[in-house]
């Protein structure tokens, strides 16, 4: 065979492109499907994990390249998860994004050439865009009216926005109140992404969600054998909250008994692990949110009433949807375009239903009714009466 034949036959040498490990860790799952569908490309290889300690055993020797890390982890404090990633896998990049939007947030104009590919490609397939935080810790994508991630241009949600962003940047506590579904989780963020702990853990617990049993120990923490099962020591979530903020959502539900001991902690700013008679200091915002009347709870002597007036030192009203009808089309097109890809109208007929519904669900109800409607309009361009399902 002549040299010529066997180099057709051998045919030059096919560089095949990398293939990058990206890691979604978030425990939104909207915010990772949604990440994720920004990165449709053969370039990236996609992972994603709920929690800090998922994230550690996805991230295998060369596996991932880049972590997108939503900052609110359900069981480490991120600079924790970043110490941990820094020492076992020195070259992996966390880029945090924003846990509303998506957003990455760079602590640099210049982030490495890999994670520049990653934003980029998010924002080909949609309005995500890059935050930069400035040198005096500001972070330049809040808008100037209203909160991040919140939605409504009615006098009454305005007056309530503007009540977070002048109580922001204190360490003052805040209670936020209003009926379920109002966004009072989306106020409690907009309040720390704000203030000056905004680089710092922000730290959720659902007072409700967790059997009084365990809600002690959740939030406190314990020592190697306080009770059965209790194999190695734990820091509690206000201890995880170190630095950042804490976030007692559904407070009105937290057990009679533990309120004299988060008492202690907002006036003393101490804290106590189950069986240990150590006490730790802790630098912690709080947050509070319920949907209960408070008030009414003191006289029924189910809330202490010290505790009350300790949680409401700026207190936020949340009003009812039905207060603001005028946000109710504006709500129905934001999350249309954030369930629907493609471009979709939303026909005069559909929408005279949704200004008729006084949504008892509040913004949840709103949200979940234009998910269904973007399923069941199928391959069609306009949502129809037929599809709003109320």
């Amino acid at each position: 065979m002549s040299s010529a034949v066997a180099m057709q036959a051998v045919g030059p040498k096919r560089v095949t492109p990398e293939v990058v490990g990206i890691l979604v860790v978030s425990t939104n799952l909207e915010l990772r499907r949604d990440i994720t569908s920004r990165l449709q490309s053969s370039r990236w290889s996609i992972h994603e994990a709920v929690s800090g300690a998922e994230a550690l055993e996805r991230i295998g020797p060369g596996d991932v390249s880049v972590v997108l890390l939503d900052p609110v982890l359900p069981d480490l404090r991120v600079d924790e998860f970043k110490e941990i990633i820094q020492m076992q896998h020195p070259g992996v990049e966390i880029v945090p994004v924003n846990p509303h939007t998506g957003q990455a947030i760079f602590a640099t104009p210049s982030p490495d050439t890999v994670s520049f590919d990653v934003l980029r490609d998010m924002g080909r397939s949609g309005p995500i865009r890059s935050e930069h935080i400035s040198p005096s810790g500001a972070l330049d994508s809040i808008p100037e009216n209203g909160l991040p991630g919140f939605i409504g241009t009615a006098p009454s949600i305005q007056r309530s926005c503007l009540m977070a962003r002048m109580v922001a940047p204190r360490d003052t506590t805040v209670l936020v109140t209003g009926e379920s579904g109002t966004g009072k989780d989306l106020v409690a963020r907009a309040v720390h992404q704000l203030s000056p702990r905004r680089m710092k853990p922000f730290v959720v617990i659902n007072c409700a969600a967790i059997p009084e049993p365990l809600l002690e120990a959740e939030l406190f923490g314990f020592v190697k054998g306080a009770f059965t099962g209790a194999v190695q020591s734990r820091i509690g979530r206000i201890h995880a909250a170190q630095g950042g903020t804490l976030f007692l959502d559904e407070i009105g539900d937290l057990p009679l008994g533990l309120q004299s001991k988060l008492l202690r902690f907002l006036e003393q700013g101490e804290i106590q692990r189950l069986g240990s008679s150590d006490t730790f200091r802790v630098d912690v915002r709080v947050v509070a949110a319920t949907n209960s009347h408070l008030r009414r709870l003191v006289q029924e002597k189910l809330f202490r009433e010290d505790l009350f007036y300790r949680l409401s030192v700026f207190p936020i009203e949340l009003p009812p949807l039905r207060e603001r009808m005028e946000d109710v089309l504006p709500l129905a097109h934001s999350f249309l375009s954030r369930f629907c890809p493609r471009s979709m109208a939303l026909a005069p007929e559909a929408a005279a239903l949704l200004q008729q519904h006084t949504w008892p669900g509040n913004v949840r109800e709103v949200r979940n009714v234009m998910e269904r409607a973007s399923i069941l309009v199928g391959e069609n361009f306009e949502i129809g009466p037929e599809h709003i399902v109320i």
